[in-house]
């Protein structure tokens, strides 16, 4: 695998680094100890060689390290080195490799003492552990707090995903709520069009003034389905709630314009007190989705709406008129219905009756 490319803090570190291991070296160097000057001059360059490794240490820290144990056998020099090696495999390997290395470095200790034959070897022995230990532990305590920063980098990313496939979720519910929308305003207004515009295909005998009051009816209507559309796709970058909402003081309204169109409905409420808004929304575009399907599917003939209900009681909306032999549509407006139901705990019925009406009902929770 391709080792990345250093940056320019990381050459800091290392040439910081590999000053450090050569001045410690030197450092712990005895240039009056009892040896040939052949030995002496074979710990230098034994050292210096060794510290030149310190270069690939991220590459191979444990190889490195081992090869340090060995040549620190026979050169002092090559301690400065060594104590960044093990330094390095505790911060880029795991415990057990790191104890590994140490265990290895501790037996090369023992082989070292043996060979220089030194009269203060115990305490020499005492001390390089010493210093191992707090290599080593320095080691582990850097390891831990980069495995530390990198979990919480990883939380961050990954709040930071949830947060975006939630923004993502809002706004697909958002254009669900527009289509949702779209379909009951226009689907209503473009029925009124369709009633008035069939009514003129079917009396071609109409008188002007009859004809005027048509043509009329549908210019309103669709300057109104056009003042719809405007208005939703306004609000296209508008949070959810701003959307254009009706309630159910609007509908006498929807009503009346039913009825201005020709549809003949009749409306019975028995509604005691005020609904929340939800619900009263609710309400309002089942009804405007029962006389949709009326104006669409069975034209001319009457609509009954029936409207009871009372706080704690819950609110019975029905919708009924004669249904034709087929029913064409999707039916998108009814599962549209059913989710707008559900959304408020409330339930949605709908089919042909025996007596060969199309019943749309639905029950809504209305708290006390």
């Amino acid at each position: 695998m391709e080792q990345p490319r250093r940056s320019p803090r990381d050459w800091i570190v290392d040439s910081v680094v590999f000053v450090f291991a050569i001045v410690l070296g030197l450092l712990i160097f005895d240039d009056s100890a009892k040896a040939s000057e052949g030995m002496r001059v074979l710990d230098v360059c034994l050292g210096l060689a060794l510290s030149l490794t310190l270069w690939f240490r991220r590459r191979w820290p444990v190889q490195l390290a081992l090869l340090a144990s060995a040549v620190s056998v026979f050169s002092e020099v090559a301690s400065g080195p060594t104590l960044i090696l093990i330094l390095s495999v505790a911060v880029y390997r795991r415990l057990r490799t790191t104890l590994l290395v140490f265990a290895v470095n501790a037996l090369s200790l023992a082989a070292y003492l043996q060979v220089k034959q030194q009269a203060d070897g115990p305490a020499v022995a005492v001390a390089a552990i010493a210093i191992y230990i707090a290599t080593a532990g320095w080691g582990l305590y850097i390891r831990s707090r980069r495995q530390l920063l990198q979990t919480l980098r990883d939380r961050a990313d990954r709040a930071e995903m949830v947060a975006r496939l939630q923004a993502e979720q809002g706004q697909l519910r958002a254009r669900e709520e527009i289509a949702r929308e779209m379909h009951d305003v226009l689907g209503h207004r473009l029925s009124l069009l369709s009633v008035h515009a069939g009514a003129l295909a079917y009396r071609p005998d109409a008188s002007t003034e009859e004809v005027a009051d048509a043509a009329e009816v549908i210019r309103a209507s669709a300057h109104q389905a056009l003042q719809d559309l405007r208005e939703v796709i306004g609000v296209l970058r508008a949070p959810v709630g701003e959307l254009p909402q009706p309630s159910f003081a609007d509908l006498p309204a929807l009503v009346e314009a039913s009825q201005a169109a020709g549809v003949p409905v009749e409306l019975q409420q028995d509604v005691v007190g005020a609904l929340p808004d939800h619900i009263g929304r609710t309400a309002y575009r089942i009804v405007q989705e029962g006389l949709t399907n009326a104006m669409k599917h069975a034209p001319g003939e009457r609509v009954t709406i029936a409207m009871n209900g009372a706080p704690g009681n819950g609110l019975t909306v029905e919708v009924r008129n004669p249904a034709p032999d087929r029913r064409r549509g999707d039916g998108q407006g009814l599962l549209g219905l059913a989710e707008r139901a559900a959304l408020v705990e409330g339930r949605l019925e709908h089919g042909r009756t025996p007596d060969g009406e199309f019943r749309l009902s639905a029950w809504l929770p209305w708290p006390p």
